[in-house]
């Protein structure tokens, strides 16, 4: 299935940077041929961004890398037309790959601690991507250069930072760092595959945030690889849903999310967000043993008193009347099971009487 082109996407051929007729990839396995892409075609304009979904498996890391060219010695066999920047990707020479990577596209891969060299300062390999791709600059103008971008995505004091290596970054600040280094060349388009998995949700906003901006102040495009309908729902304009390889859903965000074609994916894309988190934490409470005005004081409530100590056992082994209380008998404590849902509802340990 050939995916219908959006009309957001209708851009004339001077502000069109990717072109993607009829993409096919497939991948040697063994003596058989596996089919990743199957007739995938989508476009995108200048200062658009556009989101690709999709389960584990569909084909989304491989239509992002296609875009790229590193394909290239691997085996993998393409066809079909992938033109980014005006560049035909799947004719072109080594020395147009490399110029199409450097100055028109890049590209953010998923795993940042992976990606980046764990011997060499962060700073130290942006400016070596930089002068791989600008030759004549000097080592001092990379390594200004390198600040700069470090700077530009938000990394606090980039001059230190910049000798840094990317264990002693966290996972955000690895992520920011990781973008800053496809930033260096001022590319017109950005591919960005899943940067925000194993992000807690505020990095996640962050980093979104810094995409949307920097799509903003330069007018790059912007392709937004990820499997999560809510990020990529607030930062795109058009989407793209696959399954098994092919385009199943293409168009604008919200008639994507509003009207899909497909009923599974109907049900889907409607079905209620989770509860919030300060329900999850009554429903947490309530779990706890803390009681709400609309629970009563059940035999299981925290407001009855301790438990009384129960009767002797007869010959069956079954409790009998609880004894009552006299000389030298008392209560026995709470048991440390209680005490932690006491410590959790705020409740205080009462003293304990002593034997009359």
């Amino acid at each position: 299935m050939t995916a219908v082109e959006p009309a957001s996407a209708a851009a004339g051929a001077s502000g069109l940077l990717i072109d993607v007729r009829g993409l096919t990839v497939d991948f040697p396995v063994g003596g058989e041929t596996v089919r990743a892409v199957a007739d995938l075609s989508f476009r995108l304009a200048a200062g658009q961004a556009l989101g690709i979904v999709g389960e584990s498996g569909s084909g989304k890391s491989t239509v992002a890398a296609a875009l790229l060219g590193p394909h290239r010695g691997t085996g993998a066999r393409l066809s079909g037309t992938v033109t980014v920047g005006g560049i035909d990707v799947g004719t072109a020479s080594v020395r147009e790959l490399r110029r199409l990577r450097g100055s028109t596209a890049a590209m953010v891969f998923q795993d940042p601690l992976s990606s980046l060299d764990p011997y060499l300062a962060v700073g130290d390999q942006i400016a070596e991507v930089y002068r791989t791709h600008a030759p004549r600059v000097s080592r001092r103008a990379a390594r200004e250069r390198a600040v700069t971008v470090l700077d530009r995505v938000g990394i606090p004091d980039a001059v230190r930072r910049s000798r840094s290596r990317p264990h002693e970054f966290s996972g955000g600040m690895r992520q920011r760092a990781l973008i800053g280094m496809a930033l260096a060349c001022e590319p017109r388009v950005l591919v960005a595959d899943e940067p925000t998995t194993a992000l807690d949700v505020t990095v996640q906003a962050q980093i979104l945030d810094l995409l949307h901006e920097l799509r903003t102040d330069t007018g790059m495009g912007l392709v937004l690889v990820s499997h999560d309908l809510g990020v990529v729902a607030g930062s795109v304009n058009d989407m793209l849903v696959m399954k098994g390889g092919r385009a199943v859903e293409h168009g604008p965000v919200g008639t994507v999310l509003r009207e899909p074609r497909d009923c599974s994916r109907r049900c889907r894309f409607s079905t209620p967000r989770r509860p919030h988190h300060a329900a999850r934490r009554a429903d947490t409470g309530r779990r706890c043993g803390r009681l709400s005005p609309a629970r009563p004081a059940g035999p299981r409530g925290l407001r009855r008193g301790p438990p009384a100590l129960p009767g002797p056992r007869g010959a069956n082994g079954a409790s009998g009347p609880l004894a009552p209380r006299g000389p030298g008998r008392h209560r026995p404590g709470p048991s440390p099971a209680r005490l932690a849902v006491r410590r959790c509802a705020g409740i205080r340990r009462r003293p304990r009487r002593t034997p009359r």
